[in-house]
């Protein structure tokens, strides 16, 4: 069983800045991914930054040089440091990871349940 819990939503004015973290726990024998994901209204969800092991970084050309991603292996935490936010960017964030439980053959997708983030227009 895994767990990702995201916390750092918010409200927020346009121009300013946020920082989103997930956390994830269980019987995990290793990450391959660790992501963030977003779902605005009416929208289908959106890959927003990822990091892969041993693959590095990428971002959706909406957010570079706005968003950074940063991982932390030996926590199993991510987050995502959001600058410069615009109204466009008002969604639920949703952090997703790939990981291999322990005593598992594959790796899996997992989900967070989402974080709201809401920039005024």
């Amino acid at each position: 069983q895994v767990q990702l819990v995201e916390s750092g939503g918010g409200l927020v004015q346009p121009g300013g800045s946020l920082r989103l973290s997930c956390a994830a726990s269980g019987s995990i024998a290793s990450i391959v991914v660790m992501g963030w994901y977003r779902q605005a209204p009416g929208k289908q969800r959106e890959l927003v930054a990822d990091d892969t092991s041993g693959g590095g970084t990428n971002y959706a050309d909406s957010v570079k040089g706005r968003f950074t991603i940063s991982r932390d292996n030996a926590k199993n935490t991510v987050s995502l440091k959001m600058n410069n936010l615009k109204p466009e960017d008002t969604a639920v964030y949703y952090c997703k990871s790939v990981i291999r439980v322990v005593g598992g053959l594959n790796v899996m997708p997992y989900w967070g349940k989402g974080t709201l983030v809401t920039v005024l227009s």
